[in-house]
């Protein structure tokens, strides 16, 4: 067996979440909804110690997923996400109708919420692991993908 490889491990989540896109000229500057599809692929070294109940891992995905939906799918899915400069923020009904409003301060377009979330997620990741990729599908046909590769 080869020794010392670099593997990436991917999980897919999903959640429901609603934006509006602040200024924009069609039809998503109205508040709208999509099922989103989150793919991390996270890159490391399998640990190769056989006294270790982790070993033959790179991550466990148990703790895998506590990270992503600690840090983004609990805060994300099922809340309305708006420009922090849109005047929505000013807009006492709609914070007194909705429970979960995030107010982000970006766009929060497919390719925002994208890098929001590798920011995030590396918050929480032990240091021997690294985000290799993340792809976050809005729709069925349309989707924004980050690599690691791309940003060195």
């Amino acid at each position: 067996m080869l020794k010392n490889q670099f593997i990436r491990v991917t999980k897919k989540f999903t959640f429901d979440m609603a934006h509006a896109l602040y200024g924009y000229d069609g039809p998503c500057k109205n508040i709208h909804g999509h099922t989103y599809v989150l793919y991390v692929t996270l890159k490391g070294k399998v640990l190769e110690d056989t006294n270790h109940p982790k070993n033959g891992m790179v991550i466990d995905f148990t703790d895998f997923k506590r990270i992503v939906n600690e840090q983004v799918i609990s805060i994300f899915d099922h809340s309305l996400v708006l420009n922090l400069n849109s005047p929505h923020a000013q807009l006492k009904e709609l914070n007194a109708n909705f429970e979960k409003i995030n107010y982000v301060p970006y766009q929060p377009s497919c390719e925002n919420l994208i890098i929001d979330f590798l920011n995030r997620i590396n918050l929480k990741l032990p240091s021997n692991v690294i985000v290799n990729s993340l792809k976050l599908e809005e729709t069925p046909t349309s989707f924004a993908e980050w690599f690691l590769e791309d940003n060195l």
